[in-house]
């Protein structure tokens, strides 16, 4: 059985918490430690109880750099009960350099695999802080074996002209976990409202994106109930002046809270018509170029999701013929947009999202088990035995991985 130490930037995320899920059902032993940002025990895994290497806080960079220093100091009594794994994923930079410490705490001969699923902006910066950052990257990451990483335009934009790092990519898309396989119809398993005003938006995830809260308030503000929006997730608070209050004072936007990924997705999606999947959290940057999770949980139970204009999520749903694109990002240009829906135009859509494969969609419990196999080869390897990389394709690839 592959033991893998997976080392997680934020304890809470349910992201990591879906990836653990992965491992464990493609047959992995998974070790988690972290570090731990709040409280989410919605974020917890049945049967695996995380190390925890320290807190951090959102968007608090320095104080992060510091936490990471600590964690280091104090890994070997951290680790001292865990037995030498066969691979340690890293997800994001900050954990690159635990896994570096933890390599050598294990007396080394321990491949890295580095996750990465987001740029930050400080990455994308051309001054020295930028520069800084992006050969700090390449330096932890000189010996990582594999990078993983969740849309082809990261390969494209970042990974292979900035980053440094010569590590084969492989794509793994931010698709719903099905660890009972996918299901034969699209929108099996949720019920969809009467086509109909009041249309719902969903907006659900990480809500960082301030400028999608306003937009989207302007816009239900000017439909005057035509068309409702629905939060659910995990707001990041720094990123708002007053998140809850601003919410109170909308009359057609409702936050209803956290929930549990995949086991509520059904619910939620079952209570709207369309999937807000427009980020300009890092407007031109990685809100351009990533694959979020709504996109492909908001399609898997058969909502017609609403991409940005010369965005990859635009391209992705371009290629397939689906979906709604915005033009500009303004109430404006959403209202000429979704105005004119009517229930025929709105059956229409979600026909041609029902009509794609479902595994673009799901990621079901042989897809786990070909990755852990992937995983299990890679330990197995020595540097100097390592086959050549096949080049990563630059866009989208059914099967996830490449």
């Amino acid at each position: 059985m592959l033991q893998i130490l997976y080392l997680a930037q934020d304890l809470a995320d349910p992201a990591v918490r879906r990836r653990i899920l992965t491992l464990v059902a493609g047959g992995a032993k998974v070790t988690l430690a972290g570090f731990r940002r709040d409280v989410n025990s919605l974020a917890a895994t049945h049967g695996i109880e995380p190390i925890e290497l320290g807190v951090t806080a959102d968007g608090r960079f320095a104080q992060r750099i510091g936490a990471i220093a600590s964690a280091c100091l104090s890994l070997k009594s951290k680790l001292a009960n865990v037995g030498k794994p066969d691979l340690i994923i890293a997800r994001n930079l900050e954990m690159l350099a635990v896994a570096k410490r933890a390599v050598a705490l294990f007396g080394g001969g321990v491949p890295i695999v580095y996750e990465c699923l987001d740029i930050h902006r400080l990455l994308l910066r051309k001054d020295v802080v930028g520069r800084a950052l992006r050969a700090t990257e390449a330096h932890l990451g000189r010996d990582a074996r594999w990078l993983i990483t969740s849309s082809p335009a990261f390969i494209e934009h970042y990974f292979r002209p900035l980053s440094g790092l010569d590590a084969p990519a492989l794509l793994l898309e931010n698709k719903v976990l099905e660890i009972d396989g996918p299901a034969d119809r699209i929108a099996d398993s949720a019920q969809c409202p009467v086509p109909g005003p009041p249309w719902k938006i969903g907006w659900f995830g990480a809500l960082r994106c301030s400028k999608s809260l306003a937009l989207l308030a302007d816009f239900s503000r000017k439909m005057e109930g035509r068309f409702e929006i629905v939060l659910r997730g995990r707001p990041a608070y720094s990123e708002f002046e007053d998140f809850d209050a601003f919410v109170r004072n909308e009359p057609f936007m409702s936050f209803e809270g956290a929930y549990r990924n995949p086991e509520d997705l059904a619910d939620i999606y079952g209570g709207v018509h369309f999937t807000w999947a427009i980020d300009f959290f890092e407007e031109g940057q990685n809100s351009a170029w990533l694959l979020p999770n709504r996109l492909y949980e908001g399609c898997r139970y058969g909502r017609v999701p609403i991409a940005m204009k010369g965005t990859e999520t635009a391209r992705f749903l371009s290629v397939r013929g689906i979906g709604l694109v915005l033009e500009e990002a303004n109430a404006e240009s959403l209202a000429a947009l979704l105005g004119p829906m009517t229930p025929d135009r709105y059956i229409e859509a979600t026909e041609g999202v029902a009509q794609c494969n479902p595994g673009t969609w799901v990621f079901d419990r042989t897809d786990c088990e070909a990755l852990v196999r992937r995983l299990t080869a890679l330990a197995a390897e020595t540097p100097e035995t390592m086959p050549t990389p096949a080049v990563p394709k630059p866009r989208h690839n059914e099967g996830g991985l490449l």
